[in-house]
């Protein structure tokens, strides 16, 4: 095995132990997007307010790289599917926010915030543990 092909194997087991160290433990995750939703729910009312649309944008960018941190929405860890109500919570609030500010798009179905609001609580009731 030549030189290149060694270093090659050793950066290909370099990423994939970063990668595994990288993942954090599934049971902490509640607790995770309740912090990261008590951070952005704040923000978000005061952009609804100032119909701020500006905000969401940022907010996406946020959202998603909380996700990809957890991995939950690129399926590549498989147990945060113990945690639906969090990882949808997490999903729906900035659709949520945006229906509330452009109540006619796409996106808003009228029992959108219902589904939010009780996966926030049990969300909030499972980080509480």
């Amino acid at each position: 095995m030549g030189l290149p092909r060694h270093c090659l194997l050793a950066a290909l087991c370099l990423a994939a132990s970063v990668a595994g160290a990288q993942q954090q433990p599934a049971d902490r995750f509640p607790a995770a997007a309740m912090s990261f939703l008590g951070t952005e729910l704040p923000q978000m009312e005061a952009a609804i307010a100032a119909r701020d649309r500006d905000y969401f944008e940022e907010a996406m960018g946020r959202m998603l790289d909380f996700s990809g941190s957890w991995g939950f929405r690129s399926q590549d860890n498989p147990a945060l599917g113990r945690y639906p109500m969090c990882t949808e919570a997490v999903s729906d609030f900035l659709v949520v926010g945006m229906c509330r500010i452009m109540t006619t798009a796409d996106a808003c179905e009228p029992g959108l915030p219902a589904r939010f609001n009780a996966n926030l609580q049990k969300c909030r009731e499972l980080a509480a543990r």
